[in-house]
């Protein structure tokens, strides 16, 4: 298994058939359907490869494993160098998940430049998958910034009125904040004279130098969490983005800044992210809290859950700068677990604004008399993002809740606020669209859930549950990872002394 670099192919297979795509000819129907076909077996191979990794990955070690490392800019000493750990790991099976699931769903939504949509979804793959395994400083600035080209393309090309101004609102917003983290990167490369992020992780920057170099990747992670007050790109993004745009934005890109904070703030600038954790606690509790009630005022049922989007990580940041076991691990889950969850609820929109085209949440009502299926899997996603015990929703909350109440009593009392608001915006959502007398004449000749659409589900389904009833297999893989970066964390800070250590508290 050493031998095969099994990390590169499941990085690039995709784009192998995104180049296949390319060249298919024919007819207009020919090519989409042969386009949709390419981009479905690629993605699942894909996925499949990539539970090779899941199987061979040794979770008693805090290593990077399957590592790969090959000069790449040798008078820079900058490498293709590749590897996952247990905080990694499970973000590229993320990836590799939702794409096949998003292939699906635009099955029959997407007829328009089919060609092109699934390319665009292919090369995404590939550069989502490399953000999560790339460990030389500028092979990640490459494909963390690349990403924004092809999504960039798939809301603005296939998005809905407003996508022109959603995409480069998407684009201007993370742009900015990523030119500052490459200054960040440059002096990095300077203090250290490496790029290798192993390295870097050990360095130990100049507390001074910590401050800034923090602040510089805060702008560029906080805008991609997305954190309040940066986080007004977020809802334009997913009311314009078509339904597969919407899942992948919400399950994979929002988790790279949360994952930046993880590889490079934590690791690299220990004293600097100590300094600044009640920033952090402070802007995590206001977006939780504010975006909650946002929510709640919404009549578009997509920026209902975007804005939901926004507060649940919230609890993210806040578990991930309480640096306690359960904080960080709580924090891995409720990323995995948002990312399916919210990923769901996105496509469960998409089921109906496919047969009726409107999101607006006082056009529906009764759909349980027409719909039992489909109100069935909307119920089991609308209460894991409430967070109910049995739920993957439940676990990501609970355990960051612990970790918060470990550090801030008045921390985790006020996120835990979101967590009732978080039900009372959902319910409603909920009730308004499933329940009540079905009375609207259009509605009362949709259809229930085809088989396309629950083979697009049922995977959604299982894992929201399987993580919510026995998150064990989950919790393993990151651990020793999680408890490297907690003994490396607390080392680096004392041994800036007791008075910085206060200092930072």
């Amino acid at each position: 298994m050493g031998a095969l670099p099994i990390l590169s192919i499941v990085t690039f297979l995709p784009l192998v058939g995104a180049l296949f795509i390319l060249f298919v000819r024919g007819d207009a129907e020919t090519v989409a359907r042969n386009a949709r076909y390419t981009a479905l077996w690629t993605s699942l191979i894909t996925f499949l490869l990539s539970l090779w990794l899941w199987i061979g990955f040794d979770t008693r070690t805090a290593e990077f494993q399957f590592v790969e490392k090959v000069a790449w800019i040798p008078a820079f000493g900058i490498h293709y160098h590749m590897g996952v750990d247990g905080i990694s790991m499970l973000f590229v099976l993320l990836s590799t998940l939702l794409t096949p699931i998003c292939v699906l769903a635009s099955w029959e939504a997407i007829e328009t430049r089919v060609k092109e949509y699934m390319i665009a979804f292919l090369v995404l793959e590939t550069l989502m998958v490399g953000t999560f395994a790339a460990l030389d400083l500028f092979l990640f600035y490459v494909f963390f910034e690349a990403v924004l080209i092809p999504m960039f393309l798939i809301i603005g090309v296939w998005g809905g009125a407003r996508r022109v101004y959603s995409a480069f609102k998407f684009f201007l917003y993370t742009l900015t904040g990523s030119v500052l983290m490459l200054v960040a990167m440059l002096a990095m490369y300077f203090a250290a004279d490496t790029t290798d992020i192993p390295t870097l992780m050990t360095h130990g920057f100049a507390r001074d130098l910590q401050l800034w170099l923090w602040l510089a990747f805060f702008a560029s992670f906080a805008v991609k969490v997305p954190m309040w007050p940066v986080h007004t790109w977020l809802p334009d993004a997913h009311v314009e983005a078509p339904t597969a745009g919407s899942v992948i934005l919400a399950g994979v890109l929002l988790k790279m800044g949360a994952y930046g904070f993880l590889r490079f703030s934590l690791p690299m600038l220990p004293y600097a992210s100590e300094y600044f954790t009640p920033l952090v606690y402070t802007l995590s509790v206001i977006a939780i809290i504010y975006t909650s009630l946002v929510a709640l005022a919404q009549e578009d049922m997509k920026k209902l859950i975007a804005y939901s989007s926004v507060a649940h990580m919230g609890f993210v940041t806040i578990g991930i700068f309480t640096v306690t076991f359960q904080g960080l691990q709580g924090a891995l889950i409720q990323m995995l677990s948002h990312g399916i969850i919210s990923g769901a609820l996105f496509l469960c929109v998409g089921v109906v604004y496919d047969r009726l085209h409107t999101r607006e949440i006082a056009r529906y009502g009764g759909l349980v008399n027409r719909m039992p299926a489909y109100a069935l899997v909307f119920m089991i996603f609308t209460m894991g993002s409430v967070g109910l015990p049995g739920t993957s929703g439940f676990v990501g909350e609970f355990l960051i809740l612990v970790g918060a109440f470990r550090v801030n009593t008045w921390v985790a009392l006020l996120a835990t606020t979101g967590v009732i608001l978080g039900a009372v915006y959902m319910l409603y959502l909920y009730r308004r669209v499933i329940f009540g007398k079905l009375t609207k004449d259009d509605l009362k000749s949709m259809l229930d859930l085809s088989p396309r659409e629950i083979a697009v589900f049922v995977p959604l389904v299982l894992l929201t549950l399987w993580m919510g009833i026995y998150p064990a297999p989950f919790l393993a893989v990151m651990k020793a990872s999680v408890g490297n970066l907690i003994a490396r964390h607390q080392a680096a800070l004392a041994a800036l002394g007791p008075a910085m250590l206060a200092a930072g508290n």
